[in-house]
């Protein structure tokens, strides 16, 4: 196929039966995350996956959007960066991600992962939010 860095694989739920679709990523083994000080660490998929199922905790996301979509984001940042990745260019990439997937957790993964400075934003975010949506 023309990508050859994701895998499709057909699972089943050992407990319940249900089948689903996993897309496994043939992740660069040397991807390094550089944090804001400066110090490097080993991408870590589980913790970005993580913070991701906090955010969308109870809304109508399913895995395999969230699989995707760190898919996506993945394969705009080795393009972008090589290998050596800002911790915040990932946390940029999934939240422009998220936004049009679900606006409640975009917000909610906003409030994690963006800066302090950034809350007056984030604020405005909340309020269109509550605009937008009548009183939910």
């Amino acid at each position: 196929g023309k990508n050859e860095t994701s895998i499709r694989r057909r699972r089943e739920c050992l407990d319940c039966g249900y089948r689903f679709t996993t897309i496994e990523e043939v992740l660069r083994a040397d991807l390094q995350v550089v944090k804001r000080d400066g110090r490097r660490e080993d991408f870590d998929r589980g913790k970005m996956l993580g913070g991701l199922k906090k955010a969308v905790e109870k809304r109508p996301i399913d895995v395999m959007q969230i699989e995707m979509l760190i898919a996506d984001a993945l394969v705009a940042l080795e393009k972008e960066y090589d290998h050596e990745v800002p911790s915040r260019a990932i946390g940029e990439q999934i939240m422009s991600r998220l936004k049009q997937l679900d606006k409640i957790a975009y917000v909610r993964y906003a409030s994690v992962y963006k800066d302090f400075r950034d809350l007056t934003e984030l604020a405005e975010e909340i309020n269109e939010l509550n605009a937008s949506s009548g009183n939910a």
